[in-house]
């Protein structure tokens, strides 16, 4: 027989404040989010172990992880490079960039690279239309990229790598 998941403390101990309140289905989203920002990325278990814990069908907390775009089904890399797409930063080339992105990387869209270091990922809008074309390696933001710079940012992040 195998063995049920279970969370750290905090988040069943969060997860049990939640289900005394009133409406506790309603802490849902909050709840996903915390098992996320520990674990990185929500499995089929994770979601399971929530339903049982806060007596919501799995198949409910499957429609809410995928309809938000912030959860995960899989693990990202430690660096998670998200690329703006939208009308400012496409107009001065951030579809160019994107390229470069994905040929320096060697994945697409979407994808994490086999060492574990860096995902690419898209936004619809960063809100920084005057830096564009801009890019956001974590928290970091790089603005007015050009495909010229792509490997120099990425060679920091690989620096780090080495420090570590």
């Amino acid at each position: 027989m195998k063995k049920e998941m279970e969370f750290s403390k905090d988040i069943e101990e969060f997860i049990a404040a939640c289900l005394k309140k009133p409406h506790p289905e309603s802490y849902l989203i909050g709840v996903l989010h915390e098992v996320q920002e520990e674990y990185g990325y929500l499995t089929n278990e994770m979601m399971d172990r929530v339903s049982k814990l806060m007596q919501i069908p799995t198949a409910k907390i499957f429609g809410v992880v995928s309809f938000y775009h912030y959860f995960c089904l899989k693990p990202r890399g430690r660096y998670v490079i998200t690329i703006c797409t939208g009308t400012a930063c496409h107009v001065k080339g951030s579809n160019v960039v994107l390229k470069k992105l994905e040929e320096e990387l060697g994945i697409e869209l979407g994808e994490t690279t086999k060492d574990g270091l860096f995902t690419l990922e898209e936004a619809r809008c960063l809100g920084m239309c005057a830096l564009a074309p801009v890019l956001k390696i974590n928290e970091e933001v790089h603005p007015q990229v050009t495909p010229d710079q792509i490997h120099g940012i990425l060679q920091k992040y690989f620096a780090l790598e080495k420090k570590a």
